[in-house]
């Protein structure tokens, strides 16, 4: 199993890095992003903080992707916070998406979709069909979130993937232990956002080709 977006006490979560880590490696998963909060103040340090639990991260059989969820930032920063997240060796981008429940800048959705250097656009709320094309293009795969609140535009957002073309992923966005999820959890998320039955193994297998 695979979570590409969970945060730690780097940002607003409640969990050390090992110990999220270890959370989720007794609920079985094997590939874990740890994806905090980050802006043009905290960016580089988050990267650097992440990238020193690596070593923990293989002890309990994890496979570790030090990310970052760039987050209500202004549009136009967008591509340029992606691009420095990479250099400072950042291996998953993640934008937080204009999700519904939060006040996210209108043109978010655009830019992330549009850049080479974003992998995630995390809850993007009611996505166009533009935006999920250009999604399509760049590589950029779209979010099917378990976060209350985030999780209420699911199906819309399933339903944009399917007619675009563009890969789904499905996520905690886990804060505390209470967000994580079981397999069998991960997979009524999916199937609750109306993605049909012959896919869903292949949207909760981790994206492996993505990140090589």
């Amino acid at each position: 199993m695979y979570d590409l977006h969970t945060h730690s006490i780097l940002s607003d979560g409640e969990l050390l890095p090992c110990e999220l880590l270890r959370r989720m490696a007794v609920l079985g998963y094997r590939t874990v992003a740890i994806t905090d909060h980050a802006d043009m103040s905290n960016i580089s340090s988050v990267i650097a903080a992440i990238e020193r639990v690596r070593g923990s991260a293989e002890q309990y059989g994890i496979h570790l992707l030090t990310g970052v969820e760039i987050t209500h930032v202004p549009p136009v920063e967008i591509n340029k916070l992606s691009r420095l997240a990479k250099d400072e060796g950042a291996d998953i981008v993640v934008v937080h998406g204009e999700t519904v429940v939060e006040p996210v800048a209108p043109g978010t959705n655009m830019v992330a979709c549009t850049c080479e250097y974003v992998d995630i656009l995390a809850h993007p709320g009611l996505i166009t069909s533009e935006e999920g094309k250009n999604a399509a293009d760049y590589g950029v795969m779209l979010e099917i979130t378990a976060r209350g609140g985030h999780n209420r535009t699911n199906g819309h957002v399933a339903r944009i993937a399917e007619t675009t073309g563009c890969r789904l992923v499905v996520d905690s966005d886990a804060h505390s232990p209470g967000d994580l999820m079981t397999g069998r959890a991960r997979e009524t998320i999916a199937r609750g956002a109306g993605i049909k039955p012959d896919i869903i193994d292949i949207i909760l297998t981790f994206p492996e080709s993505h990140f090589t």
